[in-house]
């Protein structure tokens, strides 16, 4: 289970030793009562989330899923939830990849201010395209937000796996390091932020309030509304202002987080 700990004004949650840090609800809640303590404090503070040993995040908990199908849809907004709350949080927000980071543990890393990768270990992917399932517009526009538009369209459109070196290229990470030296690189890129942590970031941050978008930054005022093209197509998506307040959940259609015509893991890395 994630547990936290301090180091002046870093703090650091260690996601789990030597486990694939799915969203299981148990895990999601030991890692809402650690960032509920993060909340609490004022002043200057950062925070890094460290995995260890083969995995960062490898996502959805799709075994879950598939034996609590009636509770798809509280579990997903749960998730939306801590993307978004992650992506508005007045406090500096370090992901340190260790190792394979797939699909919802992807854009959980990305809902982060900055990411420090494993040099030479462990991918950064987002498989859906190969298990046929479509992204939503919200995860579609924390992507987007995020990354360039050229790698944007490579990885939601052709699944590609980045190690650390490609993803430095790419722009999805920020540094790369040893696995020996990932957390003190990560707390050299956190310690000198921490006076940023105020509410005015956060607000300069604030996920749009409608189903469809964690974020709405990238619309134009004289962007018209339009639905969301199908699975590939959907690297570029536009937020739809007219759309019920909430959050847009993960995935469209379907039985979320479990593939089509099997029971294979949507975040599984194979190796």
């Amino acid at each position: 289970m994630p547990r936290l700990e301090r180091d002046g004004e870093v703090f650091i949650l260690h996601l789990a030793a030597d486990e694939e840090n799915r969203f299981h609800p148990d895990w999601l809640t030991a890692l809402e009562a650690a960032l509920d303590e993060v909340d609490t404090v004022t002043g200057p503070r950062a925070l890094i989330t460290a995995g260890s040993g083969k995995f960062w995040s490898n996502g959805l908990d799709t075994e879950w899923l598939s034996a609590h199908s009636a509770q798809h849809g509280v579990y997903l907004d749960r998730v939306n939830a801590l993307l978004a709350r992650t992506l508005a949080s007045p406090t500096i927000t370090v992901a340190a990849l260790n190792g394979h980071t797939f699909a919802a543990g992807a854009m959980w890393a990305l809902a982060h201010d900055l990411r420090v990768m494993r040099a030479d270990r462990g991918f950064f992917c987002l498989p859906e395209v190969d298990i046929d399932l479509s992204f939503q517009d919200g995860t579609s526009e924390l992507i987007r937000s995020r990354l360039t538009p050229a790698v944007t369209h490579e990885a939601m459109t052709t699944g590609r796996r980045y190690g650390g070196k490609q993803a430095l290229t790419a722009g999805i990470v920020d540094a790369i390091d040893s696995a020996d030296q990932l957390p003190a690189t990560a707390v050299n890129l956190a310690r000198p932020l921490a006076s940023k942590a105020k509410p005015n970031r956060a607000q300069s941050r604030k996920p749009c309030t409608n189903r469809h978008s964690l974020r709405c930054a990238h619309r134009r005022p004289d962007e018209p509304n339009r639905p969301a093209p199908p699975t590939r197509k959907q690297s570029r998506p536009v937020c739809r202002n007219d759309a019920p307040e909430g959050f847009g959940r993960l995935y469209g259609g379907g039985h979320v987080g479990v593939p089509r015509g099997g029971q294979r893991s949507v975040e599984e890395p194979g190796g």
